[in-house]
């Protein structure tokens, strides 16, 4: 399975390298066992799932000792790559489905990432305070900013303000409608040549308290 990886992030060390080539294998395995990633999507998993996590570090290089919450993370993404990515970076992965954490977490421990933790719950029980909240098209916008607002910290350590860096596809006119004045909505076409990310954007919206 051939890894793109490198050619966006050429800066990538070889421990790092090790550690997004083990996915394929990993995911493929797992995903046998309890389906985290659609079957017929399995063998896109570097272009679909890792390449499109990783949109967030081309947008952002997030400051050592930063705190992530990433909301619905699923098989573990886009916290299991950008954890990879950032190893000075704590990072919170939640999702309500207890075996999509079960994959997650076991991956996680595969290749050894040490700046992960896991929590099998709602977000909207989750008390913890970070700066910044990741999703992959779990929820709409407005649903995402009423149910994580609380958890964004209003102390600032990077170079944009806290807040919510999401991956969403298609025509985000009407949920990001109410937030216009502050949202930056950024086509993934900007960082990746792949046709995937054609109709893929990030959407970033700073929460300042």
């Amino acid at each position: 399975m051939s890894n793109p990886i490198r050619t966006y992030f050429p800066t990538l060390t070889d421990h790092q390298q090790r550690r997004f080539d083990a996915l394929f294998d990993l995911y493929k395995e797992w995903n046998a066992k309890i389906n985290v990633i659609s079957r017929k999507d399995i063998d896109n998993l570097y272009i679909h799932h890792v390449l499109h996590s990783l949109a967030i570090a081309k947008f952002i290089s997030f400051e050592k000792g930063t705190k992530i919450m990433d909301v619905g993370t699923g098989g573990g993404f886009p916290g299991i790559p950008l954890a990879i990515f950032f190893p000075d970076v704590r990072f919170l992965l939640l999702d309500s489905i207890g075996k999509k954490i079960k994959v997650a977490s076991a991956i996680s421990t595969a290749i050894g990432l040490q700046n992960v933790e896991f929590a099998h719950s709602r977000v909207e029980d989750e008390k913890r305070i970070v700066d910044f909240v990741v999703s992959r098209a779990v929820m709409s916008l407005p649903e995402l900013v009423k149910t994580t607002r609380k958890n964004v910290s209003s102390q600032h350590k990077n170079a944009l303000p806290n807040g919510i860096i999401c991956l969403k596809g298609g025509d985000l006119t009407l949920e990001v409608k109410p937030f216009s004045d502050k949202v930056k909505i950024i086509p993934l076409t900007t960082y990746f040549n792949e046709s995937f990310f054609e109709t893929k954007q990030l959407v970033y919206l700073p929460i300042i308290r």
